[in-house]
């Protein structure tokens, strides 16, 4: 499965959405109701934003954007993380509400029985989103991954909820519970966005995969030196560019295909990568880089 199959997957399991807003109906009367409707309206948007950023993210270069669309995703992810955010603040505000004005709750064995055939259904297609995610390197992917496990966290901590005030009978349990569940939501948000700005703000691949790049490029006899390695993601594109060193004597289609091998390997070690090898000659002036 590719990453625009998966995403349209995503979209088709929303209709479990449409029973949760139902089963949200069918128990209005606690704070747990709530996150359905946040969680409806945040799924929603955050989809429609996936598959979009998605099908953009996927058309070759063009004039406007002669280096791909790939950075889409990275909008994408960090769209994601802000609905995720929000929605989450929003429950807390609607739980704290409830505490202050008192809380009921009826038909909890409906509310039950229909949350956890939700969190079923969102835990599969997040597994599997998040499986694609990795497999296609999809950041955008991944945010709508960990949007709707975030769903799945929401569905069981109402339906833990729900279970506890039938043994307790305390229904301010409701609010709280809901309350505990958001901040983890809140903790989910921040991770995710930390990761995205990473990408927008072009900071430098992983160390691990830096430290790869560097031994691929030592293990080329020919090559003297390097030096100026600037690496960085857009969206599932990873973008190398790097100054390699020769002998001044070293002939110029040797050193022409020695830029091309060097290119070759890193591309086979990290595919979908945009690599740029710049030939100089050893023992080149300070000034001259």
């Amino acid at each position: 499965m590719d990453k625009q199959k998966a995403a349209l997957l995503s979209m088709i399991s929303n209709s479990a959405l449409i029973i949760n807003k139902t089963s949200c109906r069918s128990v209005n009367a606690f704070n747990g109701g709530n996150f359905c409707s946040y969680r409806f309206f945040n799924r929603f948007n955050s989809q429609f934003n996936c598959f979009f950023s998605i099908r953009v993210s996927v058309k070759p270069a063009d004039e406007d954007h002669p280096y791909g669309h790939d950075k889409y995703e990275n909008i994408s992810g960090f769209i994601e993380a802000i609905l995720i955010f929000f929605a989450a603040v929003l429950i807390i505000y609607e739980a704290v509400g409830r505490i202050i004005a008192g809380t009921y709750v009826e038909k909890l064995e409906m509310g039950i029985a229909v949350m956890l055939f939700v969190s079923f259904v969102k835990g599969i297609v997040s597994y599997v989103l998040f499986k694609v995610s990795k497999k296609e390197n999809s950041i955008a992917l991944k945010a709508d991954a960990t949007n709707l496990l975030t769903d799945v966290f929401t569905s069981l901590g109402v339906t833990t909820g729900l279970v506890i005030i039938k043994v307790t009978k305390l229904d301010i349990l409701d609010p709280i519970i809901s309350i505990f569940v958001a901040l983890i939501i809140i903790k989910t948000s921040f991770d995710l966005t930390k990761e995205v700005l990473k990408d927008l703000t072009d900071s430098s691949l992983p160390d691990e995969e830096v430290k790869e790049i560097e031994n691929i490029i030592k293990s080329n006899p020919e090559v003297t030196s390097f030096h100026k390695l600037r690496t960085r993601k857009s969206g599932t594109k990873r973008e190398i560019d790097v100054h390699v060193r020769v002998d001044r004597n070293y002939n110029i289609v040797k050193a022409h295909e020695l830029s091309h091998k060097v290119s070759k390997q890193i591309t086979d070690k990290f595919p979908d990568s945009h690599v740029i090898i710049h030939i100089e000659p050893e023992g080149k002036k300070e000034e001259d880089k």
